[in-house]
């Protein structure tokens, strides 16, 4: 199982409604906000890398995201 997470600005207003939305993404295990240079942090796994890259796509075509960065556990 590969592992990552997702570092997100968006729109504060946005924030509560955003997290529901992302946590309903099939591949991701976690997401809530949080304070600093990012808006929400999201936690994603999928089986290989391309499937959670998958799940990355998936959660960055959400609404009101301004910008993402996405790391990814080491192997």
């Amino acid at each position: 199982m590969i592992k990552g997470l997702m570092l997100i600005k968006i729109s504060s207003e946005a924030t509560p409604a955003f997290v529901e939305e992302a946590k309903k993404i099939s591949g991701v295990v976690d997401a809530y906000p949080v304070f600093g240079r990012f808006d929400v942090v999201v936690f994603l796994e999928g089986e290989t890398f391309l499937k959670m890259k998958g799940v990355a796509a998936k959660v960055a075509k959400l609404k009101e995201i301004r910008s993402t960065e996405t790391l990814t556990e080491g192997d």
